[in-house]
C-alpha cells in the first residue's frame, strides 16, 4: 500500500483522485448551492467595478459633476458592501462544506479498514494508517474548502474577464491570446511534477508520524533500556526526510506560481503598451483603456492564482489517492453474497478437518499441517505446545480472521467459510494473552464487547473475574480512566478486566489464550475458580503454558511445529512418554509449576522409566 509513490499511474492521473470527492460533496446541495450563488455574486460584483471607473475616466472630473461623482462612488460603495456580503456568505458555505465532506471520508475510511482482514494489518502500519485519517484528510479539508472556492472564483474571474476584455477592446484582447498557450503549456507539465513531489512529501512525513506514535506509545520500554537518544536521532532523521521531499514539493510548486505570474503579467504589460500607443492615436479613449486594464489585471491575477491553486489541488489529489487505496482496499474475509445461518440456539462444536495454513505475509512457511481435532459441546479442550507450534494459529482460523490453505474449520457444523463472519463471532468470547485495554473507564472497558450492559451486569462480570474489589478502591470505581492501553492498570488487573468482558459476553464459546498469565498465585487461583463456573455448559478452548492451568482439561492436544502429535488426558499423555511428558517433566523439575501429588507422582515414575 505505501509502496505506490512513483509508480507510473500515479504520474498519469493528475488531478483525477479529486473525483473520489464528487459523492461526498453532493450528499450536502444546499451547500454546493449557496456556495455557488454567493460565488457567482462575489465575482460579478467585482467584474462591475472597471465599467464604473471607465465611466467616470471618460466623463471627467469637474465641480460641475460633483454630483455625477457623487453618484458613482456611492455605487461604489454599495458595490463594496455586496462584494463583502457575497465573500462572507461564500466563506460560510464553503468551509462548512468543506468539514462536512471531510468528517464523512474519515468516518467511512474508519468504517472500511476496521473491516479489512488481519492479512491487511501483517502487511501494513497502523500509524501510516492514522496518517492517513489525519493529514490526508485535513490536506482535502483545505482543497475542498478554501481551495476549491479559491480555484473556482478565480475561474469565474479569469472567464469572466477575459469575455469583457474582448468585449471592451477585440483588437487587444487577441494580442492576449497569443500568450495563453506560453502560460498555460508549462502549468501542466510543472503540476505533475508538483503532484508526484507533493505524494513523496505525504508519504515521508506518514513514515516518520507512524515511528513517532511507535516509539511513544512505547515511551517506558524506550526509557527502560537508555534508548532515548536512538529515537530522537531516527525521528529526527525521518522528519528531515520529510521535509527534504516537502521543500522539493513546494519548490516545484514555487516555480509553476513564478512562470505563471511572470509571463501573465508581462503579457498584460506588453499588450497595454500597444494599448497606450492606440489611445495615442486615438483609437481608443482612456476610460475604455483603463477598463480595459482592469480587466486584464483581474485575469492576469486569476490565472496567476489558479497557478497556485493548481499547485494545492495537485497536493489534494494525492492525498485523495492515499485515501482511496485504502477504500478500495477489498477484505480477503467477508461474509459471502448468501451466508449459511448458523443453527440456533447455538451448539459449541468445533471442528477441524485436515486443515493446511500458511500466514498471507509468510506463504512458504506452513503454520498448521494436517490439524484435524473434534471439541464437542461443553467440553473443556487445552493446547500445548513450544512457542510457534500453532496454538495461536487455531484461534484465528476459528475466528475467521484468516482462511484456511485446505481442510475446513467447521462451528456449529458449519463451515465457517460459508457464513457471515460477524455470525461465528458472534458466538465466541476470547481472551487473549496481550490484552487490549481501551483508553477509557474501567467500566467502558468491561462492557467492551456488549454496549446494552447495565451497570449491574458490568459488576457482576467483574466479581465473577476477581476485579470487583480491586476496581472500587480505584479513585472512580468503574469511571476510572485507565489511560492509553490501561497504561496505569498493573498485568493482572488489566488480564482480570479482560475475563470480566468474556464473561459479560455470555458466548457459548470460550477461547483462553494464556487467561491467567499475567497472575500471581493467589489470584491465579481466585481467577481460576471464576473460569471454572465460567467455563460450565461451555465449549472451551484454553491454550496454556503451564501444565497446572490444563490438569482439569477433558482433552489435551499437544502441538509441534504446526501438527497435532499428541492428544489425551493429563494422565495418559504422561504415561506416554512423548513430548508432553518431556515438557510436564521439564516444568517439575525446574520447579515452574506446582503440580499436584498425583501429578507429581506421576511424573516421578515417568522420569524413573
Amino acid at each position: 500500500m505505501a509502496e505506490q509513490t512513483d509508480t507510473p499511474k500515479t504520474a498519469r492521473l493528475s488531478v483525477r483522485p479529486l473525483a473520489r470527492l464528487f459523492p461526498y460533496i453532493t450528499r450536502y446541495p444546499h451547500l454546493v448551492v449557496g456556495a455557488l450563488v454567493f460565488l457567482l455574486l462575489a465575482a460579478v460584483t467585482t467584474l462591475t467595478l472597471p465599467m464604473a471607473v471607465r465611466r467616470m475616466i471618460d466623463h471627467g472630473f469637474s465641480a460641475q459633476d460633483a454630483g455625477f461623482i457623487n453618484t458613482y462612488f456611492s455605487m461604489l460603495a454599495a458595490i463594496a458592501i455586496m462584494l463583502a456580503l457575497a465573500s462572507a456568505c461564500r466563506y460560510y458555505f464553503v468551509i462548512t462544506l468543506g468539514e462536512r465532506v471531510v468528517s464523512d471520508i474519515r468516518r467511512d475510511v474508519f468504517d472500511h479498514v476496521t473491516q479489512l482482514s488481519a492479512a491487511f494489518y501483517d502487511a501494513n502500519r497502523s500509524g501510516e494508517i492514522v496518517s492517513r485519517l489525519t493529514a490526508d484528510t485535513t490536506q482535502i479539508k483545505s482543497t475542498v474548502g478554501a481551495t476549491a472556492s479559491l480555484a473556482l472564483r478565480n475561474t469565474i474571474l479569469c472567464i469572466g474577464a477575459g469575455v469583457m476584455m474582448f468585449i471592451t477592446s477585440p483588437k487587444l484582447s487577441a494580442l492576449v491570446l497569443v500568450a495563453i498557450p506560453v502560460i498555460v503549456f508549462p502549468m501542466v507539465g510543472f503540476g505533475r511534477k508538483v503532484r508526484k513531489r507533493s505524494r513523496l512529501a505525504q508519504d515521508s512525513l506518514a513514515e516518520a508520524m507512524t515511528f513517532a506514535g511507535e516509539a511513544i506509545g512505547a515511551t517506558r520500554t524506550v526509557q527502560a533500556f537508555n534508548t532515548e537518544a536512538r529515537a530522537r536521532t531516527r525521528f529526527s532523521q525521518a522528519v528531515e526526510a520529510a521535509f527534504s521531499a516537502a521543500r522539493q514539493s513546494i519548490l516545484a510548486r514555487s516555480i509553476l506560481t513564478g512562470f505563471a505570474i511572470a509571463m501573465a503579467f508581462g503579457s498584460v504589460v506588453a499588450v497595454l503598451w500597444y494599448g497606450a500607443q492606440s489611445v495615442l492615436s486615438g483609437e481608443l479613449s482612456p476610460g475604455t483603456l483603463g477598463q480595459f486594464l482592469l480587466y486584464s489585471v483581474f485575469a492576469a491575477g486569476s490565472l496567476g492564482a489558479l497557478s497556485e491553486v493548481w499547485g494545492e489541488l495537485s497536493q489534494a489529489a494525492g492525498a485523495a489517492e492515499r485515501l482511496s487505496e485504502l477504500l478500495d482496499e477489498v477484505p480477503e474475509i467477508r461474509a459471502p453474497q448468501a451466508p449459511k445461518p448458523l443453527p440456533s440456539p447455538a451448539i459449541g462444536d468445533i471442528r477441524f478437518d485436515d486443515v493446511h495454513f500458511a500466514y498471507p505475509s509468510r506463504p512458504d512457511t506452513s503454520a498448521l499441517t494436517g490439524a484435524s481435532f473434534h471439541v464437542r459441546p461443553g467440553e473443556t479442550v487445552a493446547v500445548v505446545g513450544a512457542s510457534g507450534a500453532g496454538k495461536s494459529t487455531l484461534f484465528s482460523l476459528i475466528l475467521r480472521f484468516y482462511d484456511t490453505s485446505a481442510g475446513t474449520v467447521l462451528v456449529d457444523n458449519v463451515d465457517v467459510r460459508e457464513a457471515d463472519p460477524a455470525d461465528v463471532r458472534s458466538r465466541i468470547a476470547l481472551v487473549p494473552q496481550d490484552v487490549t485495554i481501551f483508553a477509557g473507564s474501567v467500566g467502558d472497558n468491561i462492557a467492551f464487547g456488549r454496549s446494552d450492559a447495565s451497570q449491574a451486569d458490568i459488576e457482576a462480570a467483574a466479581e465473577a473475574a476477581q476485579a470487583h474489589e480491586f476496581i472500587m478502591a480505584l479513585d472512580q470505581g468503574y469511571d476510572t480512566p485507565v489511560g492509553e492501553r490501561g497504561i496505569t492498570l498493573s498485568g493482572g488487573q488489566r488480564q482480570r478486566v479482560a475475563i470480566a468482558r468474556a464473561i459479560l459476553r455470555d458466548a457459548p464459546i470460550l477461547l483462553l489464550d494464556e487467561a491467567t498469565s499475567a497472575l500471581d498465585a493467589e489470584n491465579e487461583k481466585l481467577v481460576q475458580k471464576a473460569l471454572e463456573g465460567l467455563m460450565l455448559d461451555r465449549t472451551t478452548i484454553v491454550i496454556a503454558h503451564r501444565l497446572a492451568t490444563v490438569l482439569r482439561a477433558d482433552r489435551i492436544l499437544v502441538m509441534d511445529k504446526g501438527r497435532i502429535v499428541e492428544e489425551g488426558t493429563h494422565a495418559e499423555l504422561v504415561a506416554r512418554g512423548g513430548l508432553y511428558a518431556r515438557l510436564a517433566r521439564l516444568q517439575f523439575e525446574h520447579g515452574a509449576e506446582a503440580l499436584t501429588s498425583d501429578a507429581a507422582l506421576t511424573l516421578e515414575s515417568t522420569a524413573g522409566k
